[in-house]
């Protein structure tokens, strides 16, 4: 439930507003016909939103909206105003209200305005959160997270470390399963030694089995010395063979004996050689499928599986995007020695409605864009480098209602709609006499043509000079 300041020198308006605010969408509303008392409150309290008048005798909204954002500048503030005022609406606008509200107003103008607002204030305060975080958290820690999932996954890791037990580690490309290798090996029993990584995807069977095995002198073309292998490189420490259902089926039976009775020879050598190793393999692919299809073995499938931990996707764990966009901010901030500290609230609306096709890999590949991209302390919306359809063919979500768009934007598009609407009002209300209306309005002819022809307003044959 949040807070809301409703100020307006009449008291009807009071009641009603409060009996909409409260009643029907739920939150605790505080209500002051005098604005000093109001800013008073403001000061005692901490309010999550500050609804105003325009036009009190007292203090005026602008006032009122100048005296919060120096007080909080992180509390959104709507105002409330009326046709004839439009200029100060824009000039409240553009002085940092939120949004404004034409009276007379409808009941859902009123909810639906105060619960953008409200979205907008958790947005700042949860930026506001995880900024302190990053900044707190010192040495990043194996693997970023607030998700349930990703938590288990976590408490799963730290079991498993001390073991000896051969991990598979399954999940879509992008996931993190280098990320869960390397945190296994770090809290293990062999956290001394060494971890080599070996790609099986990367390389023809040929040069394979020698980066596996190692070779001797003279085992082929171009073997000019004896020459270890990652097997020999990882003795006493972790063997990470990553994209493991890509591996040859001939070297499939190599890698089950080395498993079964920790043996294996050299390419070339007639010498066996024996391996103390820890193992983590991981895939992206269904090894079940596989072995249906005669691709992988299955006695070293069932060799392989002894703990198997699956990785989430980052749609599955999306409450962890703004934790870990703030993770990738503070690392590549560093690394391009730029001080950004904070990613705005549209910025991070972006961030959170993206489809990540290549999960936190692709999320983090966004963040370094958009710290190369960024010219101030702050990654905005445009430094994202968002595209309708990403690098691996998923879309970003466009919602419908006004608050999906950017917030500059959507401001722009609200104040055309105002302006067109009272533009018509006026013209009604002079039979189609543009002099007229523009005498209403107090503004200039000119002024008032160059608007209609702008904002294309209605019943352009029906005015008259």
């Amino acid at each position: 439930m949040s807070k809301i300041l409703v100020v307006d020198d009449e008291k009807d308006m009071l009641t009603l507003l409060k009996r909409i605010i409260s009643g029907e969408a739920g939150h605790e509303v505080t209500v002051h016909n005098d604005p000093f008392k109001a800013m008073s409150a403001l000061k005692s309290e901490a309010f999550d939103l500050v609804l105003t008048d325009l036009k009190m005798p007292k203090m005026n909204g602008i006032q009122i909206l100048e005296s919060v954002k120096s007080h909080n500048p992180d509390i959104p503030v709507v105002i409330m105003t009326a046709y004839a005022t439009i200029e100060t609406a824009v000039e409240a606008i553009q002085k940092g209200a939120f949004d404004y509200i034409a009276k007379p107003f409808r009941r859902e103008r009123i909810i639906v305005t105060t619960d953008k607002a409200l979205q907008w204030h958790d947005l700042l305060k949860e930026n506001r959160r995880l900024r302190k975080l990053a900044e707190e958290s010192g040495t990043p820690p194996d693997m970023v997270t607030n998700s349930p999932l990703m938590q288990k996954v976590i408490e799963r890791v730290l079991q498993v470390a001390p073991t000896m037990g051969t991990v598979l580690i399954t999940g879509a490309s992008g996931t993190g399963k280098e990320l869960v290798a390397r945190a296994i090996h770090r809290h293990s029993l062999r956290a001394d030694g060494k971890m080599v990584t070996l790609n099986c995807a990367a390389l023809p069977p040929e040069i394979m089995e020698s980066e596996l095995f190692g070779h001797v002198k003279g085992a082929f073309t171009g073997a000019y010395k004896d020459t270890k292998g990652v097997v020999e490189e990882a003795h006493k420490g972790t063997l990470f063979l990553d994209e493991i259902g890509e591996l040859n089926p001939r070297l499939q039976t190599r890698l089950l004996r080395l498993l079964q009775q920790g043996e294996y020879k050299p390419v070339g050598s007639a010498v066996t050689k024996k391996a103390d190793l820890r193992f983590i393999a991981a895939t992206n692919r269904d090894l079940a499928e596989a072995i249906q299809e005669r691709r992988f073995r299955e006695d070293l499938y069932y060799r392989l599986n002894v703990i198997r931990l699956d990785l989430p996707t980052l749609k599955e764990r999306s409450e962890d995007i703004p934790l870990l966009s703030y993770h990738f901010l503070a690392k590549y901030s560093c690394i391009n020695k730029k001080d950004i500290r904070s990613i705005s609230p549209e910025a991070m609306y972006a961030l959170r409605h993206y489809d990540y096709t290549g999960n936190v890999r692709e999320l983090e590949n966004i963040i370094e864009r958009s710290v190369i991209f960024c010219q101030g302390s702050e990654v905005i919306k445009q430094d994202l480098c968002l595209e309708e359809t990403n690098g691996f063919g998923g879309q970003v979500h466009h919602d419908t209602n006004m608050f999906s768009l950017p917030f500059k934007e959507a401001r722009e598009t609200m104040l055309k709609q105002f302006y067109r609407a009272y533009i018509e009002s006026l013209l009604q209300k002079s039979g189609g006499n543009v002099s007229q209306a523009a005498e209403i309005a107090g503004i200039q002819r000119q002024y008032l043509h160059r608007l209609i022809k702008e904002l294309d307003v209605e019943n352009e044959g029906n005015r008259r000079e």
